[in-house]
């Protein structure tokens, strides 16, 4: 279990390497520096950044198999809803050989992801600021959400993305074993809850 900022940056430089690091720090400053302008994380997080973003966000790529992220797997990872960039830049940052897709509406988000995409160079990562319903379908290798939506509403709009190759990452916090549980059997069966590594008391929910 990740407890303090340490041990949260210690599990993040475990995941990449010293350039993957530097693209993480200089986006976490990003983060910080924007939270002065509008309200990207709430500002109790801020010194706990790493844990309760970072960490949290990076913790997605050990619940996808490596094919997934692999050069030869097919479509983007596709991120919805994503706000400052939690999970998507943190999984573009992470992998920038690999194909993101960053879905948020709100245009000064879209224009802080734009920010961050264009300051670490992440030439594989692209926002469409615009609504989900709005973005032209394609097959998608991985989708992830946070905050975005309830798991129902969440499966119905993903699924012109998703094919039976489609890996599922859904952090859900503490609400994550209900929020299954509500799913109809034949759906419910195809997902399991991970325990989270930053919060003992909330989960992921997993397609693989």
């Amino acid at each position: 279990m990740i407890t303090t900022e340490e041990e949260a940056r210690a599990y993040v430089a475990g995941l990449t390497d010293a350039a993957g690091m530097a693209r993480l720090e200089a986006f976490a400053a990003l983060v910080l520096e924007e939270n002065q302008r509008q309200n990207l994380i709430a500002k109790a997080t801020e010194p706990h950044l790493w844990q309760r973003h970072m960490a949290d966000s990076a913790q997605l790529i050990e619940n996808v198999s490596r094919e997934t992220l692999g050069a030869n797997a097919g479509g983007p990872w596709l991120d919805l809803g994503s706000g400052p960039g939690f999970p998507g830049l943190v999984i573009a940052a992470l992998n920038p050989n690999m194909p993101v897709v960053l879905v948020e509406s709100r245009a000064r988000r879209v224009e802080f992801l734009q920010r961050v995409i264009d300051t670490l160079k992440l030439s594989k990562c692209r926002v469409e600021g615009q609504r989900l319903e709005r973005v032209a379908p394609f097959p998608a290798r991985a989708i992830s959400a946070r905050a975005f939506a309830p798991l129902p509403k969440l499966l119905d709009l993903s699924a012109p993305f998703s094919t039976r190759a489609t890996a599922y990452v859904l952090p859900k916090g503490r609400s994550a074993a209900q929020e299954l549980e509500a799913l109809k059997p034949s759906i419910r069966a195809m997902f399991h809850v991970k325990h989270s590594l930053t919060d003992p008391e909330a989960g992921i929910i997993v397609k693989v």
